[in-house]
């Protein structure tokens, strides 16, 4: 796909939800995967929430995205994660 393809215009705005059980250490675990693909996303760029059966957590992460090359990198390895049962 070329660029001018792309749906996005980079950088933008974009957010990730990362959905998995819960577990004490999800979310910064989580969050550190996306700091490495998204060094400047931070804990205020974080948003969590629990399943209604406290079973599973919802997170989204809103990074900011320079190429639709970060977004398939990151997206591989969220969805790659054994912590991580649902990335969209």
């Amino acid at each position: 796909m070329s660029d001018k393809d792309d749906l996005f215009e980079f950088p933008c705005r974009f957010p990730l939800k990362i959905m998995g059980e819960r577990h004490d250490q999800f979310a910064v675990t989580i969050l550190e995967v996306v700091k490495q693909h998204a060094p400047t996303t931070s804990e205020a760029d974080l948003d969590v929430r629990e399943s209604s059966s406290g079973k599973y957590l919802a997170l989204t992460v809103t990074i900011t995205a320079d190429s639709r090359e970060q977004l398939d990198d990151l997206y591989r390895a969220l969805s790659g994660h054994h912590m991580v049962k649902v990335v969209l």
